[in-house]
């Protein structure tokens, strides 16, 4: 990219192609950015998934000027990992728009197709899973089966809860809340006589996929339950250290249990004052 090409580029920072061209002028390894140029696919991975999570952040605070700014820079990953790919003659930025493009106009069949505006969203969702079905059939793997496909680097209890959709498709599943239920009183039972460390590792894994269960059952995410107990055990350990007035690490337990106690007080009232 030369001068003139950058003097052009910042009166239409809003083209895709300028961040392209950003992008591959970072990766030349003559002119561009050390550190941009040394990448590669794996050693960028994380930040996409980094990159994900901030935009997730941006919306649950309702921040829509940061929520901007952190789509952009999971769109540079999507950019970053084209250009890398081009470079390898692999693929390029225009191949997943195309890719994109293509899956989404495939998938929704009662939309580009058959024009049905008044078709069932029950149907609508199960003609989705039979066309991305369909889709893993037809991959080039010697493994088509029900679970096949399922990203491995999501979270746990994102990935358990996938798993058991897919498995339920195929009818292994329960029928109702008292299965699932039961069986984490059967995994916590097993906890308590693992009899190694590997074991017990195994164990409390169960009990973790088990409770995803149950929370799929009663319509509940697991992920989003959970990350709602981390932010209320954090917004309380909080209120501890404020009643404290500060560090509360060199108290007894005793008076670190009575500190738990006034902070889910103080938060009830704060509550009944609200409504």
């Amino acid at each position: 990219m030369d001068k003139d090409a950058s003097k052009s580029e910042k009166s239409d920072f809003s083209s895709i192609d300028t961040l392209r061209q950003i992008m591959a002028r970072l990766r030349d390894p003559v002119k561009g950015c050390e550190w941009d140029a040394a990448q590669n696919f794996l050693s960028i991975a994380p930040y996409a998934i980094e990159e994900a999570y901030e935009v997730v952040d941006a919306i649950e605070q309702q921040d829509m000027h940061e929520l901007k700014n952190e789509l952009g820079d999971l769109l540079l990953q999507v950019v970053f990992h084209s250009q890398m790919a081009a470079e390898k003659d692999l693929f390029t930025f225009d191949d997943v728009v195309t890719a994109i493009c293509e899956k989404m106009i495939r998938r929704h069949p009662h939309v580009f197709q058959d024009h049905d505006t008044d078709i069932d969203p029950t149907r609508i969702k199960d003609n989705w899973e039979k066309i991305k079905a369909k889709e893993r059939s037809e991959k080039k793997s010697s493994d088509s089966g029900a679970l096949v496909g399922i990203a491995k680097a999501l979270p746990a209890l994102t990935r358990a809860k996938k798993i058991q959709e897919r498995a339920a498709r195929t009818g292994f599943d329960w029928s109702d809340t008292a299965g699932p239920r039961a069986k984490i009183d059967e995994e916590l039972a097993e906890v308590d006589n693992a009899t190694d460390r590997e074991n017990l590792i195994e164990e409390i894994g169960d009990v973790l996929f088990t409770v995803t269960t149950f929370a799929r059952h009663h319509g509940i995410d697991a992920e989003q339950a959970l990350k709602k107990s981390n932010e209320k055990f954090e917004n309380r350990f909080k209120i501890m250290e404020e009643i404290a007035g500060g560090d509360i690490t060199p108290l007894p337990l005793s008076e670190k249990e009575n500190l738990w106690i006034a902070a889910k007080n103080y938060e009830k009232s704060n509550k009944n004052k609200q409504i």
